[in-house]
């Protein structure tokens, strides 16, 4: 376990110096491909530790209605509602994860899971369970990289994620992401996890 706790100070820390390496810039090619196959904009959706969620704007720009982002820190949130003033400010929450209730049909992994303490994951993987509706789903990437052990990101692999989700999701889809953005090509799994 990390000794670093990674409270909304220490995220808020981030964005104000501008230490957001996992931020892509726009959404990323596996999310935008797998947003565009869904026919439903009256999804309740879910985006943890969105960040400054390019993934939450382009589905509010597709028409999609419930969209919610939660994150520790307040500056992202903050600069999403500049970039998209007609955005639920609702729909953006201040708070931790694992505080939330649902139920959400989908709910969006893109750099949440490896920003976590590893201690964690098992945490993870339940509270999407609880936070999902039945037959809801958990996608988006995973690091399949082991990255770093003393600070975020932090790495894995499929059998390890496995042993986390197996029990509580059928997995329709854990498998090397075929489009990946450059810099993680060969380095991620897209992941299609479907309440049990």
């Amino acid at each position: 376990m990390s000794k670093t706790p990674f409270t909304a100070e220490y995220w808020e820390n981030r964005y104000q110096t501008g230490q957001t390496g996992w931020d892509a810039g726009a959404i990323t090619t596996p999310l935008r491909a797998y947003f565009d196959q869904l026919e439903n904009k009256a999804l309740r959706i879910l985006i943890p530790g969105g960040g400054n969620s390019h993934e939450a704007g382009y589905l509010f720009e597709q028409g999609f209605t419930e969209v919610y982002v939660v994150d520790l820190a307040q500056t992202p949130l903050r600069n999403f509602q500049e970039r998209y003033p007609a955005f639920p400010a609702d729909h953006l929450i201040q708070d931790d994860f694992f505080h939330l209730t649902g139920p959400y049909d989908r709910i969006v992994e893109q750099t949440f899971f490896c920003a976590l303490d590893p201690a964690l994951r098992r945490a993870y993987a339940e509270k999407m369970h609880a936070l999902l509706a039945p037959g809801g789903h958990l996608v988006g990437v995973l690091f399949d990289d082991p990255l770093f052990q003393d600070h975020p990101p932090f790495g894995g692999n499929r059998e390890e994620y496995l042993t986390y989700f197996a029990d509580l999701f059928e997995i329709r889809t854990l498998d090397r992401a075929y489009n990946s953005i450059p810099p993680r090509a060969g380095r991620e799994l897209f992941i299609n996890l479907i309440k049990r």
